[in-house]
């Protein structure tokens, strides 16, 4: 993994906004610039609940992942578009059960990159590694070194695409994907995604966030239910299903409604072929 700070800073272009770090911004963190704080705020301005969706996000991914090390026996991870690290990482989900798992991240975002080591801390007993790579480019994540000298792909590996297909516009195919990742995988495995939809909101709301939408890159592509139910064709899905990530095997206590949470959230396991 390189991260020579003058082709970073290159890459890094802070006058138009990221996905990664407008999250980072909702999230409460501080690896954003102005330009992703104005698109962030626009967003928010339309829809006030986009904290409460990014947190609700993230704590679908977590319990996701306590789920599959603790209950499936889960003990390699690769999470593509990781994202910006913020606390409780996947390997800090994961290595807090069972220390000997290991991570592969994947992203694309180089201040994501700049800020790799902070997904690297990893427990003695397992590992961590990080590919900087594009989701939309499957079989270069599939033939890198780093992830086949980190992960044993004759057991069982949970794949994570959470927040990221929304991102993926319909003409690149989010599907097809979809489908070389989890054909990559062995029987056991299992599918961890979460995706953004406007199913639950009014049709005001609707067209102010088009609006936004237009002048945004990469264009968000929020799914509906059926077409979100695509990605896990073939698959065992977990009980809940494919439901609000805020109703996914949720902990005690209130939660936010699906108008709140807007995304679908499930996980999936890969039978046997």
């Amino acid at each position: 993994m390189s991260t020579d700070s003058s082709d970073l800073s290159a890459r890094i272009d802070t006058t138009r906004p990221h996905s990664a770090r407008r999250y980072d911004y909702w999230l409460g963190g501080k690896d954003n610039f102005q330009a992703d704080r104005e698109a962030a705020e626009a967003i928010a301005a339309v829809f006030p609940h986009i904290r409460t969706a990014a947190r609700e996000n993230r704590a679908f991914m977590q319990r996701a992942v306590r789920h599959l090390a603790a209950e499936a026996g889960v003990r390699q991870f690769l999470d593509i578009g990781t994202g910006l690290p913020t606390a409780d990482n996947v390997h800090e989900v994961a290595q807090r059960i069972a220390p000997e798992s290991r991570i592969v991240y994947v992203d694309n975002d180089p201040l994501v990159l700049a800020h790799a080591r902070a997904l690297l801390t990893s427990s003695p007993q397992g590992a961590t590694a990080y590919i900087d790579a594009d989701a939309r480019r499957p079989q270069t994540i599939l033939a890198d070194p780093v992830l086949r000298s980190t992960l044993d792909f004759s057991r069982p590996v949970a794949l994570l695409l959470v927040a990221l297909l929304h991102f993926v516009e319909d003409q690149e195919d989010p599907y097809e994907i979809v489908r070389q990742l989890v054909a990559a995988l062995p029987a056991g495995s299992y599918l961890v995604l979460s995706h953004a939809t406007f199913d639950p909101l009014d049709a005001e709301t609707i067209a102010a966030m088009n609006a936004i939408n237009e002048g945004i890159k990469p264009t968000f592509t929020p799914r509906p239910l059926a077409e979100v139910s695509r990605f896990f064709a073939g698959l065992d899905l977990l009980e809940p299903g494919i439901v609000s990530v805020s109703d996914w095997r949720p902990g005690p206590g209130p939660r936010p409604g699906a108008g709140e949470a807007t995304g679908y959230g499930a996980v999936a396991r890969i039978p046997d072929r």
